[in-house]
């Protein structure tokens, strides 16, 4: 399953968003979901399962229970995906805006320079 498609589902990135808070105990993620979705334990316990399979979360046991966790090696691939997909300036424009950022840098740094004062008095 690509990771577009595990998320969605409002389920699943509900869980996530919980997760996001911090470590939480399948049964915590039951009651929330559970009750907000007006879903089954064993229904939640199958989202769980579809984030652990494709890399979303962890899991561990302490005791009897188990705790999940977000693992954010597969949100990473999905921004790296999308960072191919977001428009670049192009490189005249990227010189442009450093030669600006230069000379306000200059002008902080060199106040009442000739250019300064010009443009003061216009």
């Amino acid at each position: 399953m690509h990771g577009f498609e595990v998320l969605a589902d409002p389920v699943r990135r509900r869980i996530l968003e919980l997760l996001a808070a911090g470590e939480s105990s399948a049964g915590d993620i039951v009651a929330v979901v559970g009750s907000e979705y007006g879903i089954s334990q064993p229904a939640v316990s199958q989202h769980l399962k579809v984030l652990r399979d494709n890399g979303f979360t962890t899991v561990r046991r302490m005791g009897t229970h188990r705790m999940y966790e977000v693992d954010p090696a597969a949100l990473v691939e999905l921004e790296d995906w999308l960072a191919q997909l977001r428009p670049r300036p192009a490189p005249a424009l990227d010189a442009l805006g450093t030669e600006i950022a230069r000379g306000k840098r200059a002008r902080r740094m060199h106040p009442g320079t000739a250019a300064d004062e010009t443009r003061r008095t216009s």
